[in-house]
């Protein structure tokens, strides 16, 4: 198999150790440690050369231990935090967003699986948008089945960009739901997310990807691993690679990696400036 292109990015892993305390409602908290030296070795090992952390649903908004790891490699990270419902207007005021993009935060994680869904109408949540927007960041979203329909008409309508994660977890038995994730993609500041086949299933996943590359943009789709794949540990980053390239095809798959990706997260491919390495450590490239 072929390897990623020169300044591959992958949009999507998880960092955690076991001694962290995680929320008290949580579905699932892995009892092993994926810590970020193992991620870095991970990318190193598979020619990966940045990677974006997503703060996992079971810790919560303390995304203390996933700003430490941003500190530490400014250079190769990016990352996606989970706020408070209850707390947005302190959790994403103006402030605090130009504090957590300047520590190389991108994006918001809205992780609705189980969840209520949250009135993206009320007045706090279009101020925090707009924040975002400001910023260049996206609310990235996991919904499933009918959650799909109901936040439609409130993504349609939000300030900035937004990821649909895992391929909205397409299931043929609901044909609305996809529909309605198709109905989002087809608009300009909606993204995709291709990752996580296993989440649904693998037939699904290659259904929907290829439905999406029929219905929308391609410069909308990125690629992310999931490592460590947390409940389905039995996948490996070179099988999710392949299944990725194998999916897309190659010239689809290098795009998603490197120039979506980068225009996704505003982050410049540090081979084509020599200036673009010191960019890095401020808030915006």
């Amino acid at each position: 198999m072929l390897g990623p292109p020169p300044a591959a990015i992958d949009t999507h892993a998880h960092i955690f150790d076991p001694t962290l305390t995680s929320v008290a409602d949580a579905r699932y908290v892995p009892d092993y440690a994926a810590t970020l030296d193992q991620y870095l070795d991970v990318l190193t090992a598979h020619g990966v050369a940045r990677g974006v952390l997503v703060q996992p649903s079971f810790l919560g908004s303390d995304n203390s231990y996933l700003l430490a790891a941003l500190a530490s490699a400014p250079a190769v990270l990016r990352g996606v935090v989970v706020i408070s419902p209850d707390r947005v207007d302190t959790d994403l005021s103006p402030d605090r967003v130009q504090d957590l993009d300047a520590a190389g935060v991108r994006g918001v994680r809205l992780n609705l699986i189980g969840q209520p869904l949250p009135d993206l109408l009320l007045p706090e949540w279009k101020t925090a948008g707009q924040s975002m927007a400001r910023h260049g960041w996206h609310l990235e979203v996991q919904a499933s089945g009918t959650q799909w329909c109901a936040l439609a008409a409130a993504l349609s309508n939000w300030p900035s960009k937004i990821v649909i994660d895992h391929l909205g977890l397409p299931h043929a038995q609901n044909p609305k739901a996809i529909h309605s994730v198709l109905q989002l993609f087809s608009q300009a500041h909606v993204w995709v997310k291709v990752s996580g086949p296993y989440r649904s299933s693998p037939q699904d996943a290659d259904e929907m990807f290829a439905r999406l590359v029929k219905a929308g943009s391609t410069d909308r789709l990125v690629f992310g691993s999931d490592w460590p794949f947390t409940r389905h540990e039995d996948q490996t980053y070179a099988s999710i690679l392949e299944w990725g390239r194998a999916l897309a095809g190659e010239e689809l798959f290098d795009r998603m990696m490197t120039t979506n990706a980068q225009t996704l997260f505003g982050w410049a491919d540090p081979t084509s400036c020599r200036r673009a390495e010191p960019a890095l450590q401020g808030p915006r490239d």
